[in-house]
């Protein structure tokens, strides 16, 4: 299979949920706990007009297989963005995160952040090792964070700095 990176567009947004609410569902490497509707994730697709980004990798057929978000977070200075990866099921570990990672970087760039945060549950093991993997750092812990499922979790903040 071909994977192919692009931007994410307004016909990607139903791919992207389906994708996004299986992994949710099978629990376990995201703080999401409850199905994304297709309006919430245009709102957070979309909803800072020239401040986000968000690309997908697409296979053969135009399926979407990944996709990766930017944009910023209120818990972040202006200068920073915070990141979501999402692969599909089953197609982990073939290279998507880190093709659409380079897309994400230039996309960061040219949005005028200066660095990038990764906002991970502690015990979501691929995702650690797939932002390290990266370049990612890990600059703050959190201890006891209880998920909107009542679910409690440790979550681990990485960053990646675009400019040296």
């Amino acid at each position: 299979m071909t994977i192919r990176i692009r931007h994410g567009s307004a016909l990607d947004v139903r791919s992207a949920t389906q994708l996004l609410n299986e992994i949710i569902k099978v629990g376990g490497t995201t703080a999401l706990t409850k199905d994304v509707t297709k309006d919430e994730m245009e709102g957070w697709l979309f909803g800072d007009a020239g401040r986000t980004a968000w690309h997908v990798a697409v296979d053969d057929q135009d399926k979407v297989q990944g996709f990766q978000w930017i944009g910023p977070w209120p818990d972040l200075p202006p200068e920073a963005c915070e990141i979501g990866t999402f692969v599909k099921i089953g197609q982990t570990g073939l290279g998507i995160g880190s093709q659409l990672f380079e897309a994400t970087k230039l996309a960061a760039l040219a949005l005028g952040f200066d660095w990038i945060n990764a906002n991970i549950r502690s015990d979501n093991e691929s995702g650690l090792t797939y932002y390290q993997s990266r370049g990612f750092r890990t600059y703050r812990h959190e201890e006891n964070v209880t998920l909107p499922s009542g679910q409690t979790v440790g979550k681990t903040h990485k960053r990646y700095d675009l400019k040296d």
